[in-house]
């Protein structure tokens, strides 16, 4: 564990440059303490590893020194061949470059372990995009990645949902999210980072101005904080709902993830009849009648009276449409009930 944990170490002051040793030991998940007894025994062994003071300092290899540690173990070379993903890094327009880097790295590699790659290509595939959903073209994205790439800054014009519906924005871009088949763009403009998803661009234009990219900006901590935001800014309203236990374990399969993982954290204890109590986020009247039918008749909504009302006015309306197995069909609704 100390051994492979020394040669992390050292891959990190090779690839990264300078770092400090709370740098490092954020990177290995170890203490400060722990880095600096590592960092004695990389010098005790001969590698050039010095210390610099300062606001500046940290440890640094000596110019030049270049290791050959970096032979891959079986499971990390299985894991390279797993980690490509061929569909959007042709959308990326790196599908060639991904194509040449395996055949590369098959060459490089013992023959045993090329096999285990390509045995893991055989029978493993990732398919990123969502169940239900045609492909959002992107245009512009192979264009946008290099303007990411080169740190360039862009102008484009874009298409979203408010009014006015068409803007045009001169941005800053950071990086590029690929989410449920969808690519996003973070991007920074006057001081603010925000999202526009990349199907949504009408237009780009490349400029020849350098992008400023925020100090520290980390993509991935990024984009975790916006869904998370983005998650709590949808559902504005919540509903009272009782519900039946079966309906309850469906909700994970029929509402979204969101809507299931507060129905199971605010559900009460089930009542003689095999019914539960709980409270769902809804985004609206509207959408919270369309995510509770989903349930049908094993959901009663309790309040607010509009919801309520709104899901009445729909049932009724849908049993006028198909009469009983008796004949008798149910009386018409007034106009407009089913909203």
């Amino acid at each position: 564990m100390r051994a492979s944990r020394l040669v992390s170490l050292l891959l990190l002051l090779q690839t990264r440059g300078r770092m400090t040793a709370a740098e490092l030991a954020e990177a290995l998940e170890v203490s400060v303490r722990t880095v600096y007894r590592d960092v004695e025994s990389l010098g005790a062994t001969g590698v050039p590893v010095y210390a610099e003071r300062g606001p500046a300092g940290g440890y640094q290899l000596l110019d030049g020194y270049r290791t050959r540690l970096t032979g891959l173990t079986a499971g990390e070379a299985e894991a390279l061949f797993l980690s490509g993903v061929p569909g959007p890094a042709a959308e990326l327009g790196l599908g060639s470059v991904l194509a040449t880097a395996e055949l590369k790295l098959r060459a490089a590699l013992p023959s045993d372990l090329a096999d285990r790659g390509a045995r893991i290509r055989q029978r493993f595939h990732l398919d990123a995009p969502t169940w239900f959903r045609e492909p959002e073209p992107t245009p512009h994205l192979a264009a946008l990645a290099d303007a990411v790439w080169r740190d360039r800054r862009i102008h484009l014009r874009y298409r979203r949902w408010k009014t006015p519906r068409e803007v045009a924005r001169t941005l800053d871009p950071l990086g590029v999210v690929l989410k449920a088949g969808r690519w996003y763009l973070v991007a920074a403009a006057d001081g603010q980072v925000r999202t526009y998803r990349v199907g949504a661009i009408l237009e780009l234009v490349v400029l020849d101005e350098p992008a400023d990219r925020p100090d520290g900006f980390d993509l991935a901590d990024c984009w975790r904080e916006h869904a998370a935001r983005y998650e709590r800014g949808v559902y504005r309203a919540e509903a009272r709902v009782r519900m039946t236990v079966a309906a309850l374990a469906q909700t994970t399969y029929l509402l979204p993830p969101a809507m299931s993982r507060a129905a199971h954290e605010n559900a009460g204890s089930p009542d003689a009849d095999g019914w539960v109590t709980t409270t769902l986020p809804i985004e609206s009247v509207r959408h919270g009648c369309v995510e509770v039918l989903k349930l049908g008749a094993q959901v009663e909504v309790l309040a607010p009276a509009e919801l309520r009302d709104r899901v009445a006015g729909t049932a009724h309306a849908l049993a006028a449409l198909y009469p009983r197995a008796d004949g008798v069909r149910a009386p018409q609704p007034a106009t407009g009930a089913s909203g």
